[in-house]
C-alpha cells in the first residue's frame, strides 16, 4: 500500500509522480461511473480528489482489516462526493474498480449514491450534511477515553457549513479538548444552488477561529506539497494550540481537471454525457472505455458482496434490581437514575469506563446527577445542543461503550427526529432515555409535551421502544437495555406514580420477573373486553377496571403493553378474542398503541370493536390530572366510555 510518512520533511518526486498517476485513475473512475449512472455528484469528488489521496496516504489505516482497532477514521460528511471515495478507496485496494465502476448507484449495490459503510473503508453512512463533525467528535472522544493514539479526520465540504449542528460540534471539541480530531474543509466556493457566497454568505475560518480550533488556509487545496505541509503541522502539533483540534481550509476548484466543468456549480449534482465524458478524458490524456463499461453494466446481474463492520459491545454488570414497595410513591425519573449509579459503580471502576452518560443541560431533571458524581469523567454535558449530541452519543456507542442519552421527550425525539434515524441507519448501539412525556409535563404547556413520540419512532427499523409502568418495571427496563447490544428508547413521564400491585397488593414487577422485550402482562383478567395500556396511563385502567367490577360488574382484563415495539402481537389478538379492546395512552390518539392495536386486529381480520382512547389535540398548560381529565384518559374518563359502550351492546359476554 502506498505511504507517505509525516516524518519527512516534503515528497519526494517519486511520490509526486505516483499520486498525479493516482488522480488519473481515480478522475477516471469518477468520470465513467457518474456517466454510466446518469446520475451523481462529479463537480464535488473532483475538487476534493487532491486531499482524498492525500489522506489516505498518510493515515494509519489497514485496507486488508478495515476494522483495525488502532487506525485512523476518516469521516467522509460530504457524502454526495461518493464517486470520490470510492475511486480512492479502490485505489488503495479497499474494493474492486470494476465493481465500483459497473455496479455505482445501481439498486442491491453497496456502492450508492451517498457513501454508505457497506463498502470497506467507509466508516459512517452520511449524505445529510451537517452531521459528520458530529460523528467525528463521538469518534474522538472514543479514542481518548481508551488512549488509543489514533486520530479521526472530518471532510467537509463549505455549503454544509452554513448547518447549525456544526457550530455545536465545534464548541463541545474545544470544551472536552479533543485535539486528536482534526477538519478539513473543501472550499470551493459551490453549492447546488451556485456560489456560496450568495446562496448563504458566510466566513468560515473566522467561525472555527472564533470558536478556537487552529485553523490553517491553503491556497492551492490541490497542490500535494501544499496538503501534505499542512497536515503535517496538525499531526506534529505545530498550530497555535495544541490542545484543541485543528481545521485545513483548502480552496479547491468545482470539477478540477477538465477546463469545461471547474468552477460550474452545475457539474456539483449533473454528470456527463457520453460525449461530454469523452471530451473530459481526451483531455485528462486517459483511455476511454465507456463503451467496455457500459455493456458491464448492462449485462451485470451479481453485485459486490456487502460489508458490515462486526459489532462492538462490552460485556456490563446490570447489578440486581431493586424493588419500591406500594407504600413509596417515587417517579420513574428517580428509579432510573438509581440504576445508572448502579452501572457507574459495577461497571466504571477501571482505568476505561465502560458505560457513559450524555445530557443536554437537563442533568438533574434527568437524573443523572448520581451518575455524574460517582464517575465524573463518564458523564459529558453537551449544554443545548441536542443534534451534535444524538448523533455525537450514537457514534460512541459503536466504539465499545454503553452510551445512555437523556433529555426531554421533546428533545430526544421530535428535535433530533433525523438524527436518531442515522443513528438507526449506522447500526449504533444507542439508549435513548427521555423523561417528561406526553401530557404529563402539564404546565409547560403544548411545546414540552411530547404525544408523538411512538409515531415517529416507529418508522426507525431497529428501534425498540420501551415505557415502563412504574419505578420497578422502570428498574429492570433500565438495566436490560444496559446489557444488551441495540438500539432503545426507554420513556417515562414527569409525575410520580404508584407502584403497580397484583390483586393481593404486591408489588407486580419484583421478584422472579424480568422485563422480555415483546412481551405484555395481564394484569387483571377478564373476558368481557381488555383494557390496554402502558406508563402512566395504566393507573387508571387498573382504577377504571376496578370500579367496573365492583360498581357494575362487568369483567375487563388490564394488560400492560410496556413494550410498544416490538408489540406483543399474540396478547393483542388473546384480547381481541373478548370482541371489545381498548387502549388508553397519553400520547397522540392516531399515531400510538391504539394505532398499532387497530393494525393487529385488521391485519388478523378479527371482528372486534377497538376504541382508542388518547390525546386528540394539543393540550394546554395546567396540572396533568385536569388533562388527563380533559381528554377523557383519567379513570373516570375510561369508565364513562366503557359503560358507554356497554350501553350499545358492544362488550363480550361473560
Amino acid at each position: 500500500m502506498f505511504t507517505i510518512s509525516f516524518d519527512q520533511t516534503s515528497l519526494t518526486q517519486e511520490q509526486r509522480q505516483r499520486l498525479h498517476q493516482m488522480w488519473l485513475r481515480c478522475m477516471r473512475r469518477i468520470i465513467v461511473s457518474t456517466t454510466l449512472a446518469g446520475s451523481g455528484h462529479p463537480g464535488g469528488s473532483m475538487s476534493s480528489l487532491h486531499v482524498l489521496l492525500m489522506l489516505y496516504s498518510t493515515l494509519r489505516h489497514r485496507p486488508d482489516d478495515p476494522c483495525w482497532e488502532d487506525r485512523d477514521r476518516l469521516l467522509v460528511s460530504m457524502g454526495h462526493i461518493s464517486p470520490g471515495v470510492y475511486s480512492v478507496l479502490c485505489e488503495f485496494g479497499y474494493t474492486k474498480e470494476d465493481n465500483m465502476l459497473v455496479e455505482f448507484r445501481r439498486a442491491g449495490s453497496s456502492f450508492a449514491g451517498h457513501v454508505e459503510c457497506c463498502v470497506p473503508g467507509v466508516e459512517w453512512n452520511t449524505g445529510n450534511l451537517g452531521q459528520g463533525l458530529s460523528v467525528g467528535t463521538g469518534m474522538a472522544l472514543a479514542l481518548k477515553l481508551r488512549n488509543n493514539p489514533a486520530r479521526v479526520g472530518v471532510l467537509m465540504g463549505d455549503g454544509e457549513q452554513q448547518k447549525g449542528q456544526i457550530g455545536e460540534a465545534r464548541r463541545f471539541a474545544i470544551k472536552y479538548e479533543l485535539n486528536n480530531l482534526f477538519g478539513i474543509i473543501d472550499r470551493n466556493h459551490m453549492q447546488i444552488g451556485g456560489s456560496t457566497n450568495h446562496v448563504m454568505p458566510q466566513t468560515i475560518r473566522a467561525e472555527y477561529v472564533g470558536s478556537q480550533w487552529n485553523v490553517i488556509y491553503l491556497e492551492d487545496g490541490h497542490d500535494f506539497e501544499g496538503i501534505f505541509q499542512a497536515l503535517k503541522r496538525i499531526h506534529t502539533g505545530e498550530v497555535d494550540d495544541p490542545r484543541y483540534p485543528s481545521v485545513l481550509v483548502a480552496r479547491t476548484t468545482m470539477g478540477k481537471g477538465v477546463s469545461f466543468m471547474e468552477n460550474k456549480a452545475k457539474y456539483h449534482g449533473s454528470t456527463l454525457t457520453v460525449e461530454e465524458a469523452s471530451r473530459a478524458l481526451e483531455e485528462l490524456g486517459i483511455e476511454n472505455d465507456l463503451a467496455e463499461y457500459h455493456k458491464k453494466r448492462s449485462n451485470l446481474v451479481t453485485f459486490a458482496e456487502e460489508f458490515c463492520a462486526p459489532t462492538r459491545y462490552p460485556t456490563i454488570q446490570v447489578g440486581e434490581p431493586k424493588t419500591y414497595n406500594p407504600a413509596t410513591l417515587t417517579d420513574n425519573r428517580s428509579a432510573y437514575g438509581a440504576v445508572l449509579e448502579d452501572l457507574a459503580r459495577l461497571n466504571n471502576a477501571g482505568a476505561v469506563p465502560a458505560v457513559l452518560g450524555f445530557s443536554c443541560d437537563l442533568e438533574g431533571s434527568v437524573k443523572m446527577g448520581g451518575f455524574r458524581k460517582i464517575n465524573e469523567s463518564a458523564f459529558f454535558e453537551a449544554g443545548i445542543q441536542e443534534h451534535h449530541t444524538a448523533t455525537m452519543a450514537g457514534a460512541v456507542s459503536k466504539e465499545g461503550f454503553t452510551v445512555f442519552f437523556s433529555t426531554f421527550g421533546v428533545f430526544g425525539v421530535d428535535e433530533v427526529y433525523n438524527q436518531q434515524r442515522l443513528n438507526d441507519i449506522n447500526r449504533t448501539q444507542l439508549k435513548v432515555v427521555c423523561t417528561h412525556l406526553g401530557l404529563d409535563v402539564g404546565e409547560d404547556g403544548q411545546t414540552h409535551q411530547c404525544i408523538d413520540y411512538i409515531g415517529l419512532l416507529q418508522n426507525l427499523f431497529d428501534f425498540s421502544v420501551f415505557i415502563a409502568a412504574d419505578p420497578n418495571q422502570t428498574d429492570r427496563i433500565a438495566r436490560y437495555i444496559a446489557g444488551h447490544p441495540g438500539n432503545f428508547f426507554l420513556g417515562m413521564g414527569r409525575s410520580k406514580i404508584p407502584v403497580i400491585t397484583d390483586q393481593a397488593g404486591n408489588p407486580f414487577y419484583a421478584g422472579s420477573y424480568r422485563f422480555e422485550p415483546g412481551k405484555a402482562d395481564w394484569l387483571r383478567e377478564g373476558n368481557q373486553g381488555a383494557i390496554l395500556s402502558y406508563g402512566t396511563t395504566l393507573q387508571f385502567a387498573l382504577q377504571a377496571q376496578n370500579e367496573l367490577t365492583e360498581k357494575h360488574g362487568l369483567q375487563l382484563a388490564v394488560v400492560n403493553c410496556a413494550s410498544i415495539k416490538p408489540l406483543d402481537i399474540e396478547a393483542v389478538l388473546k384480547a381481541a378474542d373478548c370482541g371489545f379492546v381498548m387502549t388508553v395512552e397519553d400520547h397522540h390518539a392516531d399515531t400510538g398503541l391504539g394505532a398499532r392495536v387497530a393494525n393487529v386486529v385488521t391485519a388478523h381480520r378479527i371482528a372486534c370493536r377497538v376504541i382508542r382512547l388518547g390525546v386528540q389535540h394539543y393540550g394546554v398548560s395546567g396540572k396533568p390530572s385536569v388533562l388527563y381529565q380533559m381528554e377523557g384518559i383519567d379513570s373516570k374518563g375510561i369508565v364513562k366510555t366503557v359503560l358507554e359502550a356497554h350501553a350499545n351492546g358492544w362488550l363480550g359476554e361473560k
